[in-house]
């Protein structure tokens, strides 16, 4: 099966296709298919390219070896050959699995996104929030390191003296006011 990757000649369709794919960076593609291969133990073609990127996770069966190289048998059934509906149902529990594991719906992608090659850009995306979490848990990551909670405590009394301060956000106009300003006539009623 070849999916279209065909861009429309006019309308909001192609500018919408055009500014996804505009995001897409080959460099990070091929740092997180590295990193796949890496953490699953098999090679195979790294090269960031779109087309590559779509071919080697179509059938989302690396990215459920991966979820289960993270946490083992969190995806316990991977489907096996090319029936279309069994592929997408892999996709869809990698990414079940995914946010389970932690990342947000923001972090991951719809099947779609990478069984048509709707938006690979959010695929990629979505490895590398992953490769972040992960370093959390002491194993070899991808992407900066998560930042760990900063919570502060205040005692009462700098809480008391902190509301009293009058924030500059809301603007500060030196004294200005707008007694004495008066533009053509009062409003009669």
């Amino acid at each position: 099966m070849s999916v279209s990757t065909s861009v429309p000649k006019s309308g909001l369709t192609r500018d919408m296709k055009q500014k996804i794919q505009s995001k897409y960076d080959v460099g990070q593609a091929q740092e997180a298919l590295q990193w796949i291969s890496q953490m699953i133990g098999e090679e195979f073609d790294t090269n960031g390219e779109m087309d590559n990127v779509y071919n080697q996770l179509r059938d989302g069966r690396k990215l459920c070896q991966l979820m289960n190289k993270i946490v083992p048998n969190s995806i316990p059934k991977v489907n096996s050959g090319e029936n279309n509906f069994k592929l997408m149902e892999n996709i869809s529990r990698f990414t079940q699995a995914a946010r389970s594991y932690g990342l947000s719906d923001s972090e991951t992608f719809q099947t779609v996104d990478l069984y048509e090659k709707m938006n690979l850009h959010q695929v990629v995306l979505c490895i590398f929030a992953l490769g972040r979490k992960v370093q959390k848990q002491g194993m070899q990551g991808l992407g900066p390191k998560e930042s760990d909670k900063n919570q502060r405590t205040f005692s009462p009394e700098t809480i008391i003296q902190g509301n009293t301060v009058v924030s500059t956000q809301y603007g500060y106009n030196k004294g200005a006011t707008q007694s004495g300003i008066s533009f053509g006539n009062t409003r009669h009623m």
